[in-house]
């Protein structure tokens, strides 16, 4: 091969290289511009879980205040039912 033959490889070589890296750089510029949407869409997500969270928050004091009540009248059966056998 002659000298300008390697030089016109190298500089394909050269060249492909440089295209591979902008296509890297393109791909990449396209996923930052897309972040803006997936933060907006991962905070409408966290909004709608803290929602959620809130009515579990709320369901679960209901179902304790229930519990509670529910304990309240087994324990005053069973203490009626003790007088009762008592007797």
């Amino acid at each position: 091969m002659s000298r300008l033959e390697l030089a016109q490889n190298r500089f394909k070589m050269a060249l492909e290289g440089l295209e591979n890296a902008a296509a890297s750089v393109g791909e990449s510029l396209d996923a930052a511009a897309k972040l803006p949407e997936r933060v907006a869409e991962l905070q409408a997500e966290r909004e709608k879980l803290l929602a959620r969270i809130a009515e579990l928050e709320e369901e679960v004091a209901a179902l304790s205040s229930l519990t509670e009540e529910a304990e309240d009248r087994v324990d005053g059966a069973m203490s009626e039912i003790r007088a009762a056998l008592a007797r």
